[in-house]
């Protein structure tokens, strides 16, 4: 029998490659997608049980160190002060994120040109806003119009409420004349697309069994499907093989049963997020390509960005209701967005006010810290901050360095025996900078709005979440893995579209402007398919 081949292969059905499938369905062509997890059961969420809270600490951890499912991969993140955080199924991590999602500003494209540091970007943001707003609308974004902060937008939905806690840190922004604005959410808030709206249940970070959180499992992926993409689960991928003339031919990879399988294509697009992809252009060798494939640049998993994040909370006399609503969604500020020369650092940070926690972590996380005991003040303890907290995170804007970095682990190994990634990672002097003025910063607002008591730490550990510039575009294939529309400057039927091709981070989480930006490359192939190799 002759060998399938399809048009285009997609790896990985998260956030970036189910907005790839979806926009390049109308093309007709055949379209793949292998996805190493599997579909999600809203019926298996945590938050349908009584146990919830602490279903969240093993099976939902974001850490797929500590899960330990069948579709993970483990991570080597041993020599990094910040541990990577992701999950692999069809919605991959948007299924455990907050769901926080502002845009980039329109500085963060050319942070080379206004505050000499990093490299521009090979595009800007009035390229890439059509995108955001066609990724809004699919997504069903929550939002107030009008935030100075941004250029002009118009979130399709209402905004989440502030709620008692988000009014009362408003006031001490307000005191001091910071910025502060209800935050761009992708939680719907009335029904949208066939979706009901939240019902502040605050379980968001272990899956939406409401489905009112827009992963890309309620968004994109019934809209490809019904369009004739195909979407295969639990397969893993080893490699990506090439022909003789240097082409990506299609690619192996291992389905449920653990047998090998080959499946050709005409194109290949990598959507595996910042870790992920490097990891599999780095197994992925070849005479052609010594060095792992699309890598003659040697950039193949360096530029390696996180965001460093600070903690500051805050105890308060009276009771702020914080456990309800979205955990990770209340009101942002940038007010410390923007280069300023007379804070002694380039670039800055993102304020984001989260909630706090459900009754069980409060006794655990307090019970951890020593501030909740266990004995006869245990009760008074809790109750003195059960309902009681507010959390300021400092996000801090990552620059890219050449010595943070993906590799091989020469040792550990998945499930299928395919070499796990290692994570060799430091923060920069100036992300300590921003760390330290941001923790000053948010027990500042703090303290304004009425906080008898703060506790506050920086960098976090397990807030690997946001894995960017591992594959970054540029004009030069000198110094750059691939174009401006995510082609591979080596490979030219090679596409990236994940995180990983992120010149710089910003000081925002990326899931939106990812999903831009895949939407703008998969623009830009139906644009060029008559001369796509050229």
């Amino acid at each position: 029998m002759p060998e399938d081949v399809v048009d285009v292969l997609i790896i990985g059905a998260g956030a970036s490659g189910a907005a790839m499938a979806w926009s390049l369905a109308d093309t007709r062509m055949r379209i793949l997608c292998l996805e190493q997890g599997d579909w999600m059961k809203p019926s298996d969420y945590p938050s349908t049980r009584r146990n919830w809270q602490t279903s969240g600490m093993k099976e939902f951890s974001p850490s797929p160190n500590v899960r330990q499912l069948d579709s993970d991969y483990p991570i080597n993140d041993s020599d990094s002060p910040i541990s990577v955080l992701n999950f692999n199924a069809v919605g991959g991590s948007t299924i455990l994120y907050a769901a926080h999602f502002p845009r980039f500003h329109p500085s963060d494209f050319r942070v080379k040109t206004l505050d000499g540091v990093a490299d521009d970007w090979p595009l800007d943001y009035a390229q890439l806003e059509p995108f955001y707003a066609e990724n809004d609308r699919m997504m069903g974004v929550a939002g107030l119009a009008g935030d100075p902060a941004y250029p002009p937008k118009q979130p399709p939905l209402p905004p989440l409420p502030l709620g008692r806690l988000g009014e009362t840190i408003a006031r001490g922004f307000n005191s001091l004349g910071w910025h502060w604005w209800p935050s761009d959410s992708a939680i719907i808030t009335r029904p949208y697309a066939g979706r009901d709206k939240c019902i502040n249940l605050g379980s968001c970070v272990t899956g939406c069994p409401q489905g009112a959180k827009s992963t890309v499992d309620v968004t994109y992926w019934p809209e490809a499907l019904r369009l004739g993409v195909e979407l295969r689960t639990r397969c893993r991928v080893r490699e990506i093989s090439v022909n003789d003339r240097g082409m990506a031919d299609g690619v192996i990879y291992y389905d449920a049963d653990g047998v090998e399988c080959k499946q050709r294509a005409e194109v290949v697009v990598l959507a595996c997020n910042g870790v992920g992809t490097p990891r599999l252009l780095l197994n992925s060798r070849s005479t052609l390509f010594p060095d792992g494939l699309a890598n003659r640049s040697g950039l193949v998993g360096r530029n390696l960005m996180f965001h460093p994040n600070g903690f500051v909370q805050g105890v308060f006399d009276e009771s702020l209701d914080g456990h309800l609503g979205p955990q990770g969604c209340c009101i942002l500020s940038q007010e410390f967005y923007e280069t300023d020369p007379d804070r002694g650092f380039k670039r800055g940070y993102n304020m984001q006010i989260t909630r706090s926690p459900g009754p069980v972590m409060t006794a655990l996380f307090g019970m951890a810290s020593g501030e909740i005991p266990w004995g006869p003040d245990h009760h008074h303890a809790f109750a003195a901050r059960f309902n009681h907290t507010l959390n300021v995170g400092i996000m801090a804007e990552d620059l890219p360095e050449d010595h943070n970095r993906v590799t091989l682990d020469p040792d550990l190994v998945d499930s299928n025996g395919i070499p796990a990634p290692k994570i060799t990672y430091r923060i920069s002097e100036n992300s300590k900078r921003i760390l330290d003025h941001g923790i000053e910063k948010g027990r500042q607002v703090m303290a304004a709005a009425g906080a008898r008591e703060m506790i506050s730490h920086a960098p976090v550990r397990p807030t690997g979440w946001h894995l960017m510039g591992t594959a970054r575009m540029g004009l030069d294939p000198e110094n750059s893995v691939v174009n401006a529309w995510g082609r591979s400057h080596d490979v030219r039927n090679l596409f990236i579209v994940d995180g990983s091709i992120f010149v710089t981070c910003a000081a925002v989480n990326p899931t939106s402007t990812i999903q831009a930006l895949a939407l703008y490359v998969a623009d830009s192939m139906k644009k060029n398919l008559a001369n796509l190799f050229d």
